[in-house]
């Protein structure tokens, strides 16, 4: 597969597909979800240039700090809060980490696709019986990312569904997902970039973007991160990559 992948005969999504198959990751369970990368930082613009490679996130870090200024207080607050460098856990159960959080759960999945069904019912289970407080919900790309360049905390990143399944970012049926506090927005649709017209505009430039000469030239670099050697070690410490 990987030789497949390096000389162009599957496809970045394919190979990506494979990759968390093959990492024991499952559409079966919420909690080995498949993972998929954020790859653009460009949703504001009218138009999205494929050729520009200001537009694409930096694969090669951590989306907790692709925000440079989130880096810093990654290391600070770790080595300062937690002291990473010396942090002990006294019954010696907890493993030193710069994230408490992690990068894909079934909070996460049921979050980005609270509008479909079984989702819908799923987070509604895990909410008592009722959605959560609209700003909290799913309701704008946009301010997602903008959620994640200020909070390192959020460390969320994609699942497949945003390169290839319209309908998630529709709220077809109906739900009342209540309004936002401070602009009585109320929240329905997902909010799209600007770039993108309609939810199936969306779905193509963004998976024309996977597929694009920047990301097939740096893909390899979050691989490493996620599914390589800069999991766990040296490497993920480095890397700021360590996760509870």
């Amino acid at each position: 597969v990987f030789q497949k992948w390096v000389n162009r005969e599957i496809s970045n999504f394919d190979y990506l597909i494979q990759l968390n198959t093959m990492a024991g990751r499952t559409y079966n369970d919420l909690a080995q979800y498949p993972v998929f990368p954020w790859i653009l930082r460009d949703y504001t613009s009218e138009e999205l240039d494929l050729n520009n490679p200001a537009v694409f996130r930096d694969l090669s870090k951590p989306i907790g700090v692709v925000n440079e200024k989130n880096a810093k207080t990654v290391k600070e607050k770790y080595i300062s809060l937690f002291r990473y460098e010396n942090f002990e856990d006294p019954l010696g159960m907890i493993d030193k980490f710069h994230y408490g959080t992690h990068y894909s759960n079934a909070a996460g999945v049921m979050h980005y696709l609270i509008r479909v069904e079984p989702f819908t019912t799923l987070h509604i289970q895990l909410q008592s019986g009722r959605f959560d407080c609209a700003d909290r919900q799913f309701h704008s790309i946009p301010a997602t990312w903008q959620a994640l360049m200020d909070n390192p905390n959020d460390v969320k990143e994609l699942i497949p569904e945003f390169f290839y399944f319209p309908e998630f970012l529709e709220n077809q049926n109906g739900f009342n997902l209540g309004q936002l506090q401070m602009s009585k927005e109320v929240v329905n649709d997902v909010v799209l970039p600007k770039w993108a017209h309609s939810p199936e505009d969306f779905i193509y430039k963004h998976r024309k973007a996977l597929e694009s000469e920047y990301v097939s030239a740096h893909l390899h670099e979050w691989i490493d991160l996620i599914f390589g050697y800069k999991q766990r070690g040296p490497a993920a410490v480095e890397a700021l990559n360590v996760f509870y």
